[in-house]
């Protein structure tokens, strides 16, 4: 019997689909995002796709994967529920002192986003937990009852408790739950020592008060989700791409939506890790850009890397601290307001500056009809030429050229130049931004991103992506089959995962075993639950390890990965040494008199391989070009021949420039540059080596 899965990606202007059959055969759409109700959108994608193939949603046999940007809308335009927060006596201005530092030295003047939970909504109870985890004094119940009578009158549907040291010993933090269930139960509770269970209060207030304010928002969604699919004939709980880039249950997703912020861009670096081991690759940049967002994450020896914590809604985008963070596993990334609807303007200097403000799917760019007046990225690509206005999404969605102009006019006055000028100033300005950001996380990283290959996929990114190569000196772009929809086919093609940590704050010349046992145990329990509960075989469960490591008198650690459960072997040198080859390989340097310090033990549980793979048949015979279009490029309009990328055949080689349309996105290929079909259907462009005469 034929087998079909299904998945989804919300993103911030547009909603793909994928429909995967077990044979290969795949069936794309895409459509705008319905903000005010975003299951709206989904089963208007999943219909387009079922449409396509033919079948009706309870054919969807295997599984059904979402990912979605719900919970970072919630964050970003702070559209939470009353949320409240329950601290130690004494610690309610956790949120405000943050942990001290300052994100820039020498700027008097620098800011923080607000916390999402105020002071007045913030409460002490009379407790004490000592560093050891040893109980000082349980929680006192009538100051329980004291929060709880207040927090009802305020309105609360929220509340994060972080309590003084529960990481060590949860027992206060539970009892304060407890207290809560049998006096406000309809409060949603989080529970510091449940979705963060390490070091470092703040840490832990901020992502425990984070999960607090979208917990509200995402259980209803994806509960109203499964309800739906039901309804539908489909029986499998959905699978929720998670920040780490793992899937599991819709449940466990909604119990901890803090683990899916970064829950789309997740998906698409996933699966660029899956596209550079298919081709050898051992290092390249995978340059995701939609309709809201640029992003670009390093892929080294085939996969991302994935970080222990992360930030979201910072002040100033490069700058880390300046932003709420989360000590939850992400893949590591970085993300930019630069995407087909993001806004041009001019500043106070009169420079032409673009993004990070975004038209979004409503109204959009002045192209889409939709009542945008701005002048946008997408609205460039098309005044421009690379993008033909009666062909956008195949020609079910037809573009205004006419507005498009009337928004960049706009914009070259002020700028003092022409529409076609203008246009391009804006497209060359968001490519140079996304070099930038590109540069900017290599170098932070210690790699040299010269000469790495691209990765180019999301709606705009094969518009956009030789562009900011040659920026890069990189001489080769990958465009892959879907590369439209690609991180919804990431969805389908990432195993079930899970990455979840411990503090175990101690020395290695004074490790004791026993304490170590619990831990880990706790973990392996965690993860080996939410894998089956996403509908893994047990048999096919298994565990990598890692630990968070440090020289004593360090503030900052270094994740080292372990061979295998380190209670085996119990190696204190083989941990040691491990340790100094990652510090000597970041820092350049190992310390040999100094103690070693280890501060969270790590368990990664996943699945594996899920077997899914796309099929891409080819045209026997080399395909001509079906249109020649001027394109306005580096102040001079040049004839650019037009292929339909359906009609390539394997192999087949086409000159500079060239522009290559499909479906779903167009990929503009700039002179001096040589693009290939391949066998699997991805399309390679390299650059010329010659030097021009």
């Amino acid at each position: 019997m034929t087998k079909y899965a299904l998945a989804v990606d919300i993103g911030g202007t547009f909603t793909d689909v994928v429909l995967i059959s077990s044979d290969g055969r795949t069936w794309t759409d895409k459509t705008l995002t319905t903000h005010h109700d975003l299951l709206e959108g989904f089963f208007r994608a999943a219909d387009l796709a079922l449409t396509r193939a033919d079948i009706p949603m309870e054919n969807v046999n295997d599984v059904v994967a979402h990912a979605t940007t719900v919970v970072t809308n919630v964050l970003i335009e702070r559209k939470g529920v009353p949320t409240g927060l329950i601290v130690t006596q004494g610690f309610r201005d956790v949120l405000y002192i943050r942990d001290e530092h300052r994100y820039d030295m020498f700027d008097p003047q620098i800011e923080y986003a607000e916390p999402l939970i105020t002071r007045d909504m913030t409460w002490g109870v009379e407790e004490r937990s000592y560093a050891d985890g040893t109980i000082g004094q349980l929680v006192d119940r009538q100051s329980v009852q004291a929060v709880a009578n207040d927090m009802i009158k305020k309105g609360v549907a929220s509340v994060a408790v972080c309590l003084l040291n529960s990481y060590r010993n949860p027992e206060n933090e539970r009892m304060v739950r407890d207290y809560l269930k049998e006096m406000a139960p309809d409060i949603f509770v989080t529970l510091s020592s449940d979705v963060a269970p390490q070091m470092r209060e703040y840490l832990r207030a901020s992502t425990a008060a984070l999960n607090a304010y979208t917990l509200p928002i995402t259980r209803p969604y994806l509960n109203a989700l499964i309800q739906k699919l039901n309804e539908r004939g489909v029986d499998q709980e959905p699978l929720i791409m998670l920040s780490n880039g793992g899937v599991v249950g819709a449940r466990i997703a909604g119990t901890y939506p803090v683990r899916m912020i970064e829950s789309g861009p997740a998906a698409g670096a996933l699966v660029a890790g899956y596209i550079a081991r298919k081709y050898g690759i051992e290092n390249l940049i995978s340059f995701d850009m939609g309709g809201t967002t640029a992003k670009a994450c390093l892929i080294q020896q085939g996969e991302p890397l994935v970080v222990g914590d992360f930030e979201v809604d910072r002040r100033y985008r490069f700058k880390p601290g300046s932003g709420m963070p989360i000590t939850v596993p992400s893949i590591d990334m970085i993300e930019i307001g630069a995407g087909g609807g993001s806004v041009a303007r001019v500043d106070d200097l009169g420079l032409l500056k673009v993004g990070p403000d975004s038209a979004g799917s409503d109204p959009g760019p002045a192209c889409y009809g939709r009542g945008g007046t701005e002048a946008c990225v997408t609205d460039a690509d098309v005044v421009i030429g690379i993008l033909d206005p009666q062909n956008f999404l195949g020609g079910d969605m037809p573009l205004d050229l006419t507005s498009a102009e009337t928004a960049l006019q706009k914009l070259g006055d002020k700028l003092g130049v022409s529409l076609n000028d203008a246009a391009f100033g804006v497209f060359s300005v968001v490519g140079e931004s996304m070099a930038a950001a590109a540069r900017a996380h290599a170098t932070d990283r210690g790699v040299n991103y010269r000469g790495l290959p691209l990765l180019a996929f999301g709606g705009a990114g094969p518009v956009h992506a030789c562009y900011v190569a040659e920026r890069l000196d990189s001489t080769q772009v990958i465009y892959p089959p879907m590369a439209s929809v690609l991180s919804a086919f990431g969805t389908l093609v990432t195993p079930a995962r899970l990455d979840l940590a411990r503090s175990g704050l101690c020395r290695l010349s004074e490790l004791s075993w026993d304490s170590v046992d619990p831990l880990i145990d706790d973990m392996l329990k965690e993860g080996k639950e939410a894998l089956l509960e996403a509908g893994l075989p047990e048999e096919s469960i298994s565990y990598v390890y890692a630990a968070d490591m440090r020289y004593f008198g360090q503030q900052a650690e270094v994740t080292i990965s372990l061979g295998g459960d380190p209670r085996h072997s119990q190696d204190l040198n083989d941990l040691r040494l491990r340790f100094e080859k990652g510090y000597k390989a970041l820092y350049g340097v190992s310390l040999d008199d100094m103690d070693v310090e280890i501060v969270n033990w790590r368990v990664t549980a996943h699945g594996g391989e899920t077997g899914r793979e796309a099929k891409v048949t080819l045209s026997d015979t080399p395909a001509a070009q079906k249109s020649i279009r001027p394109v306005y490029f580096n102040d001079k309009s040049i004839d650019v021949p037009v292929y339909a990328r359906s009609a390539l055949a394997q192999g087949q080689t086409i000159e500079g420039p060239v522009i290559i349309e499909e479906r779903e996105t167009t990929a503009f290929i700039l002179p001096r540059w040589t693009v290939t079909v391949n066998a699997d259907g991805s399309l390679i462009a390299t650059k010329s080596t010659e030097r021009l005469a």
